[in-house]
């Protein structure tokens, strides 16, 4: 009870500060607050369960390559903001246009992704907790979207985006308390578990390909130029890369080393069951911030990409014929495939559009001269496209 009582108050005090308006009018943190919310989204939620139940305990040292990794990534287009800024563009239009072909594509698989996800978790405490009334709730909210978006556009519902944010980064910093509190309690113990990892080799190796998307969003920083200047998102762009990695690795240390295999119930919610070991409360705080994040991340990304397809086609693909050819596409993936293959498709999609972006900053790199620069960013290209070869979904 005491517990309950304190993450309620840990929940209520980062919401009155991140709703506190000195900090809303901060131009970088309303920038950061883009990234942060496909950054900490559907990642947070099935990464945990996924890791400890994979790397075993291992899974902190994952969680930092991947963190690592996406820096890296975020590092190339970084450079690329800055050569745009600069007028140093010396890549062929084509190549930029596939690049935000791959990406249109990547925002389309995604919010199957997100949508899968808000499916599982709105059914996850419910009687109808299985896959058949996840996907009927996930086809009705695609529905939704598709209706709004082919009637009257999104601006309504963006303006969800902060507000889910808040809503999200504050009951987080809630289960860290919990978890904090119960790997406490369990080291004071001597009860804490180094459970053995289930894969290793090459087959960790792809799965950790496979999970890339978990780490995603911080290449929204580059595409806010109308808002933002150059500075401004570079620096909200590395912030919010900075926040996401200290939550996440902190996270996944707390969960990884308190959870007997025997108390895990695999699946793209075991988050809500594993939580349910601390407090009560937590599910419910949990499915509440999944389902803001889930919605706010897929109406954006539905945003994006209904954007890109009418710039990238001449305006001949208009933005609401953009969404509907969305919905099918994630009506299709809903019904044929489960959240872990969306998961691993979406992080190749997503890897073809860093590897792309990364070899264009290899190519300004070595028209300015900077040869150790450009050949780390063409390693970078090359560990994108051996992501959206090699990159495998979870087995269930």
């Amino acid at each position: 009870m005491l517990l309950d009582f304190v993450i309620v108050a840990v929940v209520g005090v980062f919401a009155a500060a991140l709703w506190w308006p000195r900090l809303r009018a901060s131009s970088t943190w309303r920038a950061m607050t883009t990234p942060l919310a496909s950054i900490i989204g559907s990642g947070f939620l099935v990464l945990g369960p996924i890791l400890n139940n994979e790397y075993g305990a291992y899974a902190p040292a994952v969680m930092v390559a991947l963190c690592l990794g996406s820096y890296l990534l975020g590092a190339a287009i970084r450079y690329n903001m800055r050569a745009i800024e600069a007028g140093v563009t010396p890549w062929p239009d084509a190549v930029e246009t596939v690049s935000s072909w791959a990406l249109c594509f990547a925002y389309v698989v995604s919010v199957a992704y997100y949508l899968n996800l808000f499916g599982a978790f709105a059914v996850s405490l419910s009687p109808y907790d299985d896959a058949l009334f996840a996907r009927i709730v996930t086809t009705a909210i695609y529905l939704v979207i598709a209706a709004v978006g082919w009637t009257r556009g999104f601006r309504s519902l963006e303006a969800m985006e902060y507000l889910s944010v808040t809503i999200k980064l504050a009951i987080i910093a809630g289960l860290l308390v919990g978890l904090g509190t119960f790997f406490f309690e369990r080291s004071g113990q001597g009860a804490l578990v180094f459970p053995v990892a289930q894969i290793s080799g090459w087959a960790a190796v792809t799965l950790g390909f496979g999970l890339i998307v978990t780490v995603q969003g911080f290449e929204t920083s580059r595409y806010l130029g109308a808002s933002y200047d150059t500075d401004t998102r570079v620096r909200s762009m590395k912030w919010a890369q900075w926040l996401s990695a200290a939550i996440y690795i902190l996270y996944i240390v707390l969960v990884s080393y308190v959870f007997r295999r025997d108390e895990l119930q695999f699946s793209e919610t075991a988050i809500v069951h594993m939580m349910g070991v601390i407090t009560p409360l937590l599910p419910l705080l949990l499915v509440a911030a999944a389902l803001a994040a889930q919605f706010s991340a897929a109406v954006a990304d539905t945003s994006g990409s209904g954007g890109l397809m009418a710039e990238l086609s001449g305006q001949r693909i208009r933005p609401r014929l953009g969404y509907l050819i969305l919905t099918l596409t994630g009506l299709v993936l809903t019904w044929v495939a489960d959240v872990f293959q969306i998961i691993s498709y979406a992080s190749r999609a997503f890897a073809v559009y860093y590897a792309l972006q990364s070899g264009i900053a290899a190519l300004v790199a070595w028209r300015r001269g900077q040869k150790a620069r450009a050949a780390g960013f063409m390693a970078l290209a090359v560990l994108g496209f051996a992501i959206a070869v090699f990159g495998q979904a979870v087995e269930v």
